[in-house]
């Protein structure tokens, strides 16, 4: 008896089930939809005429990009593009609640100017800024065919990423921001934060600068009790991006931004060596760098307001240990030898919110969010933990953790060195943002300027966090693609003579 020789078994790669992908999205757009008539329902009773065109021009956008999905990226993780379209569509049903002004306080504000910042939400705005930033996506998806491409350009993106950084720290503060931290660049109606692109920039470039000296920061130089500490002139790179952003911190008051660029690095610089030890002397950098905010006055107030934010609801004149409170003017309080400290009623206000939500929340359009000063912008996750409570803030959390988790899934799966580290640190970069927001809206941490991914109104956040998902979305279809297969088999080769 002959037995054949077993044939080996080819194994090759499938699709994802865009059909699985599809129905997600639809649930994603029944949703946004349903936040909008919920929105209409509660406030007058009927359904809202503006409902039919944000849903069908969010509609459009996204049938456009899963279509270019399945043309270019047929083999992408199906949950990424569902997650930012949820993600997207609920914060414009959120901004369209507070654009309606629900109450006759605000009708009042409104019609009379009062208005302390100058901004209020805007439905018509966000929803321009979603499809630039959507078609956005689809450029990047259609064009950046390979991410390896970024390498070969790494010091000229992180040049331009380090230059947008600082850009709005050396303009004056009638275009950077007079209050506060100096992270916008304003001209007339138009405004940029150029640190939202400047993460992507400095993303790529941290991946091809680790790709290549990941061996050299690899190696142990001394031997410290249980740490082992790196070669001195491996310190070098870390304790320049330190400086930097020590240097970021001091021209634009903004330790937010600080804070992610330099976790960002020392994330990305974990992932590349697989040493805990950068994991370490971070921490001990930025503990250092805690003990220059008493001469960054901003800083030091936002920290007075996160210790003991009761004592400066009002505001506040610092003199010497002593609070004066309803002091009135920046100007009286220096009349007095004193410091102004801004009050804190923007915080105490967002947490007197998330009080009043509760477990499942007042209900979408029946709860007052208004109330806090840009519950549409910094603390719109106050909002929604008002209107849906604890239990829609902690699925709005969970879907940020299944982005960060299929991008690490992607980071994992390719084989390319500077793919997998880009994808690591893209992956950081969402998982970061949203813990310093989320927590500073909180009190866990001190308040920062960092928008919500997705979430908050704003164009530049929303067009740097869509050109994200698509490098996510292309990383991982080239992970999953399979490998060409050959023409024929091997064994059946033949030889043939041309004597």
């Amino acid at each position: 008896m002959t037995s054949a020789a077993a044939e080996p078994e080819v194994q090759i790669a499938t699709r994802p089930r865009r059909s699985a992908q599809l129905a997600m999205l639809i649930f994603a757009m029944v949703i946004t939809i349903a936040g909008f008539a919920q929105v209409g329902l509660a406030r007058d009773g009927t359904l809202p005429t503006g409902m039919y065109g944000y849903g069908a021009g969010l509609a459009v956008l996204v049938a456009i990009s899963y279509a270019l999905i399945v043309r270019f990226a047929p083999y992408a993780d199906p949950l990424l593009l569902p997650l930012a379209v949820f993600l997207n569509g609920i914060g414009l049903a959120m901004i369209y609640r507070l654009d309606l002004g629900t109450s006759r306080d605000v009708q009042l504000a409104r019609a009379q100017g009062k208005n302390p910042s100058g901004i209020w939400a805007s439905a018509p705005n966000q929803l321009m800024w979603t499809a630039l930033s959507i078609a956005a996506f689809a450029a990047t998806i259609v064009l950046l065919r390979e991410i390896k491409v970024l390498q070969r350009y790494m010091y000229t993106i992180g040049a331009a990423g380090l230059f947008f950084l600082a850009l709005p720290g050396f303009l004056p503060s009638s275009i950077s921001g007079s209050l506060g931290a100096k992270i916008w660049i304003r001209l007339g109606p138009f405004s940029i934060q150029p640190s939202e692109f400047s993460k992507l920039a400095l993303v790529a470039f941290f991946a091809g600068y680790l790709v290549n000296k990941r061996q050299a920061l690899s190696i142990v130089g001394k031997k410290i009790g249980p740490l082992n500490l790196p070669r001195a002139r491996d310190l070098g790179p870390i304790l320049v991006i330190w400086a930097l952003c020590l240097g970021v911190l001091a021209l634009e008051n903004d330790f937010g931004t600080a804070i992610l660029f330099f976790g960002l690095f020392v994330s990305m610089l974990y992932i590349a060596t697989e040493r805990f030890m950068w994991v370490a002397i971070g921490g001990l950098l930025l503990a250092g760098a805690s003990a220059l905010t008493p001469f960054i006055p901003h800083v030091q107030q936002r920290i007075n307001i996160w210790l003991d934010p009761k004592s400066y609801f009002d505001g506040g004149c610092q003199v010497g240990n002593k609070i004066i409170n309803q002091i009135g003017t920046v100007a009286a309080c220096h009349a007095k030898g004193g410091t102004y400290v801004a009050d804190s009623g923007q915080l105490m206000r967002g947490l007197f919110s998330l009080g009043q939500g509760g477990v499942l929340g007042t209900g979408l359009g029946q709860g007052e969010p208004w109330r806090t000063p840009y519950s549409f912008s910094d603390f719109i996750f106050t909002s929604f933990g008002e209107e849906l409570g604890l239990t829609g803030a902690m699925v709005i959390l969970l879907v940020y953790a299944l982005i960060v988790q299929r991008g690490m899934k992607a980071a994992l799966a390719t084989k390319d060195n500077f793919s997998k580290l880009f994808a690591g640190g893209v992956s950081f970069v969402f998982a970061l943002q949203v813990f310093v927001i989320v927590g500073g809206v909180t009190k866990l941490i001190p308040l920062t300027g960092l928008t919500t991914p997705f979430l908050a109104q704003g164009g530049s956040s929303l067009l740097a966090n869509w050109i994200l998902i698509a490098i996510l979305i292309r990383i991982s279809d080239t992970a999953r693609r399979p490998a060409p297969q050959p023409i024929q088999d091997e064994g059946m080769t033949q030889v043939v003579s041309t004597r």
